[in-house]
């Protein structure tokens, strides 16, 4: 790692001094925003807005950028906590992704144990407050190179609601959103830091709900058909189906409304599934297959169907050629630096998570995976997907917790409303910041990148939602 560094100092020194100066303008500026972001994300965490509802979370980011010079777009593709920020004219075109929606039951005070806070149902155990935050310190400190820079360019900064179940950036990508851009960042909080080479699984989300008629259980059963046992012979159906299902298949489901007491006949039941795949087409498949056993449940038990499709994301396309820009200013800039109470609430996280090696947890947050990795299969699932399915995307994952925890936890909200987290976005600042201006520099680092994409998708993608 020293002989990279001094690589690439000894690059910069080749630079005329007011060339460098320049490149170091937006570093600069991010080195001396410490409390600026600190004060920023934490607001964002303490709103913990859920999808399509980050009222508060949403206007304070595309205010900020509309302080810093940025002409913000607010409401677009027909939501109203979606914006599209733009600094600069012309190519390249480059963009980042900012989230900042929260999850239900996630409620956590910013200590190293269990603690809910009373009365907030929502809490950021994915680390949305980071990622809005931290794309927008990108944003704006690539911002500052281009000014003082002069060099054509763009930089837009994407406000996508609802990344949790509610496929905001699919909308998006149908309005246009992302047309027109030659590269987009995108970032993670993880456990560790390293790019993502995984593109995860494409997912489809729908809401299948039976109406029957209602009667006494006991005094007139014969006169009632229940919903509910629609619902379980379409579940007895489905768990029927998964040994005829793609190995890779995933399929998962919960009784969202199964009536309200035993001796009444539910007259309305209701179940939520999500069909995942790792290609879109086979979880569009599955769907069609579910909708028919559906439509057999409700045939058998004479009741009516209908359901509604409430997500569709695609698989994340990777693109190893804009991967490895990021993986390189990766490496320069390397994993968090700690304070010695910043490791002490890392190790004291970890031992109240029960975690069997508390020092690998913090190993991991330190340092960075030097190179990329292999392409590899599996994953979650996420609306990126849709993304890179239209411009070439690269996925950026930073140490924000511990990673014995991962996402979705209470781990993540304590330790993202934190210091912590804000040193996290702040490494996500530079390594855009660095790879912006790689690509700036010398826009031929494009050509790669966009062959590498229209090899995987071709020249003149279509995009055809899975919603």
């Amino acid at each position: 790692m020293k002989r990279v560094i001094m690589i690439a100092l000894a690059a910069a020194l080749c630079l005329p001094a007011p060339a460098r100066k320049v490149q170091r303008v937006g570093m600069e500026y991010i080195d001396r925003s410490f409390s600026v972001y600190d004060s920023l994300q934490k607001r964002i965490h303490a709103f913990a807005e859920p999808g399509f509802e980050e009222f508060r979370s949403s206007e304070t980011l595309a205010h900020f950028l509309e302080e810093n010079g940025f002409k913000v777009e607010r409401g677009v593709a027909g939501m109203p906590t979606a914006f599209v920020a733009t600094f600069g004219s012309g190519h390249p075109v480059i963009g980042v992704m900012a989230e900042y929606d929260a999850l239900p039951g996630l409620s956590q005070d910013t200590v190293s144990f269990r603690k809910p806070i009373d009365n907030m149902p929502y809490g950021h155990g994915c680390g949305h407050n980071l990622i809005g935050t931290g794309s927008v310190a990108a944003g704006v400190s690539i911002s500052k190179y281009l000014a003082e820079s002069g060099r054509p360019g763009t930089i837009k900064v994407f406000g996508c609601p609802a990344e949790e179940n509610g496929s905001g950036k699919s909308y998006m990508v149908v309005d246009g959103c992302f047309d027109g851009c030659d590269a987009v960042f995108d970032w993670h909080p993880s456990g560790r830091n390293w790019m993502q080479t995984t593109p995860g699984l494409a997912i489809i989300n729908a809401k299948f709900t039976f109406h029957g008629e209602s009667a006494h259980a006991s005094g007139a059963p014969w006169k009632g058909r229940s919903a509910l046992d629609a619902v379980e012979a379409f579940d007895f159906m489905m768990n029927m189906m998964r040994e005829h299902l793609p190995t890779s298949a995933r399929v998962h489901y919960v009784i969202t409304d199964g009536g309200q007491a035993p001796n009444v006949v539910p007259d309305r039941a209701q179940v939520a599934y999500s069909f995942r795949h790792p290609e879109g087409a086979e979880a569009k498949s599955i769907l069609d297959r579910a909708i028919k056993a559906a439509e057999g449940a409700a045939l058998g038990t004479g009741t009516t169907m209908e359901y509604e499709i409430t997500s569709g994301n695609y698989e994340i396309l990777i693109n190893r050629s804009l991967a490895q820009i990021l993986q390189d200013n990766l490496v320069k800039v390397g994993g968090l630096k700690l304070d010695s109470r910043e490791e002490a609430f890392i190790n004291e996280l970890s031992v109240n998570s029960g975690a069997k090696d508390p020092a690998k947890n913090l190993l991991q947050m330190t340092t960075v995976v030097e190179k990329l990795g292999p392409p590899s299969s599996g994953g979650g699932s996420t609306d990126v997907g849709n993304v890179s399915q239209i411009v070439p995307v690269a996925t950026l994952q930073v140490a924000t917790t511990i990673a014995s925890a991962g996402m979705h936890t209470w781990q993540q909200t304590a330790s993202g409303g934190t210091t912590i987290g804000t040193k996290a976005i702040l490494n996500v600042a530079r390594i855009f910041y660095l790879s912006a201006v790689e690509i700036y520099s010398d826009p031929s680092k494009l050509k790669p990148v966009r062959e590498e994409f229209e090899s995987k998708r071709g020249p003149h993608p279509e995009f055809i939602p899975l919603m």
